[in-house]
């Protein structure tokens, strides 16, 4: 019953003004007192572990989400650099993972589905490289890291961000929202790699003040319309697997998807498995030529 009021809950709720307002109350810097308060409670409610911080000290960081969005220490983690590995991008719990069907859906939840092509942005040609492709997709909890990292050696060629709703996407919600991962707003970032084309889908979230990325900034809001950025010459960025690419100013959901055959998902890797950045999720298969 209570699952059912928390999800009815989000309906009513002015999920867009609340979101932007809660983002501008984590970057505000002018209570010192007042921030420093809210880290400490944060960070003692969700079982955050600081000894992993760059930054240790909860009262050095300049706002709340200089806290949320914090580095970790030289080591902290380790990214699983044999060659044909796709690791984890973020810190998180595995939703769900398997294979986009052929008819264009992707697995959501007990009861539940989303469209690959709504979740890249409603262009057809952009989902076809990935139908009956494989996904992933990964939560990130309140007390995660919060950055998002390569999972494998990448040039950008597209991002699109795609205006949307901002449900909750914890468990109870996935479970319970009809199309979540393809309802609520969303940035899409596609990678050529030595296996194909890759999305790396930054989903946003109740109370997610924005998305960003290390070569665009902050990307969301935008207006209320789907806007795309090809890149191309010097402005295709290459990445190395384990590069940061991103964080969340507060969390959300990062789903994966790859090409059909490109990925073998390591058997280990199941739904509700907490995984770190870095580790081992899959081996690749090179694209074919």
């Amino acid at each position: 019953m209570l699952d059912k009021l928390f999800v009815l809950s989000q309906y009513v709720t002015p999920q867009l003004t609340l979101s932007r307002l809660a983002g501008r109350l984590a970057d505000y810097d002018r209570t010192p007192a007042l921030k420093n308060r809210v880290i400490s409670w944060f960070i003692d409610r969700y079982g955050v572990n600081m000894s992993e911080a760059a930054e240790s000290d909860p009262t050095a960081y300049d706002s709340f989400n200089a806290f949320f969005t914090r580095a970790l220490k030289p080591g902290a983690r380790t990214v699983d650099q044999t060659p044909d590995v796709f690791v984890s991008p973020v810190d998180g719990a595995i939703s769900q993972l398997g294979q986009v069907t052929a008819d264009d859906r992707v697995f959501q939840a007990k009861g539940q589905s989303f469209s690959l092509t709504e979740l890249l942005g409603g262009d057809e040609q952009r989902a076809e490289a990935f139908r009956e492709g494989e996904f992933a997709t990964i939560y990130l909890s309140p007390k995660d890291y919060h950055r998002i990292h390569m999972p494998v050696a990448g040039t950008l060629k597209e991002m699109v961000y795609v205006p949307g709703k901002l449900f909750s996407v914890n468990p109870v919600t996935a479970e319970n929202v009809p199309n979540l991962f393809a309802r609520n707003e969303r940035v899409a970032c596609i990678f050529d790699t030595e296996a194909g084309p890759m999305a790396l889908v930054l989903v946003g979230a109740m109370i997610v003040g924005s998305v960003e990325t290390t070569w665009a900034g902050v990307v969301a809001p935008k207006p209320s319309k789907v806007t795309e950025w090809q890149y191309s010459g010097d402005q295709a960025v290459r990445f190395e697997k384990g590069d940061e690419m991103g964080r969340f100013r507060l969390g959300s959901t990062v789903v994966l998807v790859m090409p059909k055959g490109a990925v073998n998902w390591n058997a280990d890797q199941v739904a509700s498995k907490s995984v770190q950045m870095g580790e081992a999720f899959g081996r690749l298969k090179p694209a074919k030529a």
